[in-house]
This record gives C-alpha cells, sequence and structure tokens, in this order.
C-alpha cells in the first residue's frame, strides 16, 4: 500500500498517477488542441471517474506528514488504496484546484472511501474511532437505496425527485407527529400545509370580506346582511390541500420513488428504522442520507399551554370559529394570523413581549402594526402569559389568560375563546438518531451545522430547508437548494445553491440605498447581514421580499 516515489503512470497534459503495486489506474491523455475550458472539464471528468472505480481513493502530497498518517491507516487495516500524489504532477496545481471545486476542501489528503469523501486526516481518523470507516470499507456493503430522505417537504421531495430523474434508487420517509391538540397532514410539509399555502387562502377570505365592505361606496347595493362562515372555508382549503398531497404521491410514484409514511431513526451508520402508526417498525439501508425534517412551532412551557392552545399547526384545520382570539408573539406568522383573524370580523388581540417582528427594519414593523391597528387589532405591549386556564368546554370554549409585564410587577387577566401561540419554531432533529452516527447539531436551536454544499460533518449525510444553520428559511430556497444536492451527488455538477446580492455593484451609499428601498416598496422585509451593528461590509447580503 502507498505511492512508489516517482512512479509516473499514463499522464493527461503532464498529469500522471501514482499507484500500488498491482493497481495501475490510468488517465488517459485527452490529446492536444482543446481550449483551457474544455480541459478543465476533461480533468474534472477522469478526476470523478478515479473516484467513482477505486474503492479507496486519496489525493496527497508526498511531504504532508497528515497523508502520511492516512497512508499509515489504511496500511494497518490491510487496505488497498490508490494514490496521487500532486506534488509529483506537472499539473498538479489545476488538479488540486479542480478537487477543491468537486469536494469543497482545498487541503490534502482529501480521501474517497467507495466513493464516499471521507475528507481530510482528522475527520478519517474520527470515522475510523466510531465505526464508520470500517462500515464503508466492507466489501459487501451493498445498501437498499442510492438515496434515503427523511421529510417531505419542499426541500426533501425536490431532492428526491431529481436524483430519481438520474437514475437512483430513492426513497422518502414522512411522519406528522400529531400536535398536543391532534392535528396531523399529508405529504408536502409545512408550506403546503399549514404554512403559505393555507395562509395565503385565508387571507384572500379576509380580502373578500373587506372587498364587500368596500363595493357599496363603489355603487353595489345589497341589502342583505353578509357574514363569514369559518366551517365552509376551511372544508374548501382542506380540499385543495389534500388535492396537493395527492399530486405530491402521485409525483413519487411516477418517478419511482418509494414512499414510506413512517417515522425515520438512526439505528447506526447507514441504517435507519422507519416506525409506522401502528408502531410496526422496518429497517432500511441507504449510501446516502438528506435531513428535511423542518421545525414545528414551539410552545410557552406554562401551565395550560399545550392543552388549551393552539398553533399555526392546528389553526388552518380547526374545525369551528376561533372566536375571541388572543395571538400570543410578534413574529410574521402571529402578525399574518392576526391579520387574516380580524379580517374575517373577529376580535383579535396580539400579546408582544417587546417589539414586532424582531430582527426585521424596526421602522417597517411599527408601519405594520400601525396598519394592522387601523383595522381593528388590539395590541397589548410588554406582557407574557404565564398561565392559561380553562373556564368552559365548547367549540370554542371559554379559557382565561393571566399575564405578566416584562417591566414590572403589574399582572392582567382576559378571557378569551382561543389562544393562538406564534412565538417561534423549533427544529424536528433532536429524535431521529442523529447522536448515533455522530452527526452535530446545534444543542441550543437544533440546527445542523453543514457546509456550502449542504454536508453536515458525516460525510454520507445531508440536509436542506429550514434546519439549517445560518441559512434562510424559505420555500424557493429549499427545493432549489434539494435539487442541485441532487446534481451534485449524482450528476457530477458543482453548481451550489446561494442567494446573493453584492452590494459592491451598487453604486449607492448605505443610507440612500435604504431610503430608496424604504420609499419604494413601503410593504417589505429588509434583512441584511452587518447593518445591526452599522457596518456595511462590500459583500453584504440582502434580501429584498415583496409582501
Amino acid at each position: 500500500m502507498g505511492a512508489v516515489p516517482n512512479r509516473r503512470l499514463g499522464s493527461v497534459r503532464g498529469v500522471p498517477m501514482s499507484s500500488p503495486p498491482g493497481r495501475r489506474a490510468r488517465l488517459s491523455s485527452p490529446g492536444t488542441g482543446r481550449s483551457s475550458s474544455e480541459a478543465r472539464e476533461e480533468l474534472r471528468r477522469r478526476l470523478l471517474g478515479l473516484i467513482e472505480s477505486n474503492r479507496v481513493m486519496i489525493f496527497s502530497k508526498s511531504y504532508c506528514p497528515h497523508s502520511a498518517r492516512v497512508k499509515e491507516l489504511f496500511s494497518s487495516l490491510g487496505v488497498e488504496c490508490n494514490i496521487l500524489e500532486l506534488d509529483r504532477v506537472d499539473d498538479g496545481a489545476n488538479v488540486q484546484e479542480v478537487l477543491s471545486e468537486i469536494t469543497n476542501q482545498k487541503t490534502v489528503p482529501n480521501i474517497f472511501v467507495n466513493k464516499v469523501h471521507m475528507g481530510g486526516c482528522d475527520r478519517t481518523f474520527q470515522a475510523h474511532q466510531c465505526g464508520l470507516l470500517q462500515k464503508l470499507l466492507q466489501e459487501d456493503a451493498a445498501f437498499e437505496y442510492d438515496l434515503i430522505v427523511i421529510g417531505g417537504g419542499s426541500g426533501g421531495l425536490a431532492c428526491a425527485q431529481e436524483a430519481a430523474i438520474l437514475g437512483k434508487k430513492v426513497m422518502v420517509l414522512d411522519f406528522v407527529v400529531p400536535s398536543p391538540q391532534g392535528t396531523s397532514w399529508g405529504l408536502g410539509g409545512t408550506c403546503v400545509n399549514v404554512g403559505c399555502v393555507p395562509k395565503k387562502l385565508m387571507h384572500q377570505a379576509a380580502l373578500l370580506g373587506q372587498a364587500l365592505s368596500d363595493a357599496r361606496k363603489f355603487g353595489w347595493e345589497y341589502s342583505q346582511q353578509v357574514k363569514h362562515n369559518w366551517e365552509t372555508m376551511t372544508e374548501a382549503i382542506q380540499n385543495h390541500i389534500g388535492s396537493l398531497n395527492w399530486g405530491y404521491r402521485l409525483s413519487l410514484r411516477e418517478k419511482a420513488v418509494a414512499y414510506v409514511n413512517s417515522y425515520g431513526e438512526f439505528v447506526e451508520h447507514h441504517k435507519i428504522k422507519a416506525t409506522n402508526r401502528k408502531g410496526q417498525e422496518t429497517y432500511y439501508t441507504a449510501a446516502k442520507f438528506v435531513l428535511a425534517t423542518g421545525e414545528r412551532p414551539r410552545y410557552l412551557g406554562i401551565q395550560g399551554d399545550k392543552e388549551y392552545c393552539i398553533t399555526s399547526d392546528d389553526l388552518f384545520s380547526l374545525p369551528y370559529c376561533p372566536g375571541k382570539t388572543l395571538v400570543v408573539g410578534a413574529s410574521y406568522v402571529a402578525l399574518e394570523c392576526a391579520g387574516f383573524l380580524a379580517g374575517i370580523g373577529l376580535d383579535v388581540t396580539v400579546m408582544v413581549r417587546s417589539v414586532l417582528l424582531r430582527g426585521f427594519d424596526q421602522e417597517m414593523a411599527e408601519k405594520v402594526g400601525s396598519y394592522m391597528e387601523q383595522h381593528g387589532v388590539k395590541f397589548l405591549r410588554k406582557f407574557v402569559p404565564v398561565m392559561v386556564q380553562q373556564l368552559e368546554k365548547g367549540s370554542p370554549g371559554k379559557l382565561k389568560v393571566v399575564a405578566k409585564s416584562t417591566e414590572g410587577p403589574e399582572t392582567i387577566e382576559e378571557v378569551y375563546n382561543t389562544v393562538l401561540l406564534a412565538i417561534g419554531r423549533d427544529s424536528c432533529t433532536r429524535k431521529i438518531g442523529l447522536e448515533k452516527i455522530g452527526v452535530k447539531i446545534n444543542e441550543k436551536s437544533g440546527k445542523i451545522p453543514v457546509n456550502d454544499v449542504e454536508q453536515t460533518n458525516v460525510p454520507y449525510v445531508y440536509a436542506v430547508g429550514d434546519i439549517l444553520e445560518g441559512k434562510l428559511e424559505l420555500t424557493p430556497v429549499a427545493i432549489q437548494a434539494g435539487k442541485l444536492l441532487a446534481r451534485r451527488l449524482f450528476a457530477g455538477c458543482l453548481e451550489k445553491c446561494l442567494l446573493l446580492w453584492n452590494t459592491a455593484a451598487v453604486d449607492c451609499p448605505k443610507r440612500k440605498l435604504l431610503k430608496c428601498i424604504k420609499k419604494r416598496i413601503l410593504r417589505c422585509i429588509i434583512l441584511c447581514s452587518g447593518l445591526l451593528n452599522g457596518q456595511w461590509p462590500a459583500e453584504t447580503t440582502i434580501l429584498v421580499m415583496q409582501r
């Protein structure tokens, strides 16, 4: 095992390869007369060929001590591997540059085991210590699936279907744990079932009611008293969502993606346990996994919250009109729900702990709050609930809410029919067995750190969507990220999912730019890095979303 000094095999424009005896991998010459871009693409293709055709492929440098450690490790395991010493290659710099594009790693050693990118020296030794390396090295490691996606939301479905289009054997595991109120839903994830889609439909219902009121001022005469029927609206919305759920299942079937309505949990490397509603357990294996489990609403952790309160998980399929409603929270979810509930004629109060739309442009946030107050929404600022007590059962019943001031000892009490919590969301990453295979998560937020190709610290596990740390929580982003991930994994593509607006290209100083945005797009949300501490880096990322 190991490289033979100064041994030069078939080269491509001076790119030879060293190989252990009996393992002579060759890179045939691409010929002359090609453009630099063609030659680069050819080199990339041949490097991918080496990775695909060798059980263990190590890209190293002969003088690198870390490379030497890795070579000694495989030698001690009795594993034959192919080695390309980049410092003994005439065009080694180009080889390393192309390899960096493929792996997102600029250093050596750069190691692949059975087509899985292990990373460098430290990650390879970590994989050896936890048993992952031995698992990958098993000669009979034939997996049932090329890819298993855990989570049937926007990002997971996009990734699964794209991988299937590329000819891979794919499974999607999707299971919705019922909310404390017993609500669950079908395939499609948050956006389709309890997010953007039903929210827009309820918003449209509110707009229609406002249009009816405005119609009288435009000459429309009608004597009948118009009122809203909550049950009719929710039935229509759920019928529409049901058609979308069926459409997703049909699309998976057409692409030969196996769909299993079970809860996925890792039990060991490359192996997952799927538990269905009846508690029946089935085990599956795959070469690669994509985590797309999304997030669920957070609860207050006070007396009566899970027993009597609802969240956005429950609101859109609530079988009765919520009546007088307290919305706890000041996020965009809270304000959107408060807006359409008030729009259909309900008595709505929003309880705000500190500020509206924390982290958003506060001038714009206050404009939103002022607009909502003008349209009947009441705001109770600087208070937090400390107890929710049921006074009467019913549909809806009556709930007493005790709240405490955040600025003093004052407490208040009020009776509502419904209490809607919208205080944030938690990533669904803590109960899927990630600790058993060593995937790291942020212990505070539950989010998963990944590199810029959505790879976790475990080489064969990737993640997309709202569970990613430091990434945008947007459905279109998750969809695009899922598609591009599948193409990188199975089609050799290099394209990454990036959302950037480089302000260096904007011939406009900071204040003028923000003034321009606020003036021309009044109803917007501005997210930008470096703004809160007064900095304006040359490559600040700005996302302007028309609302």
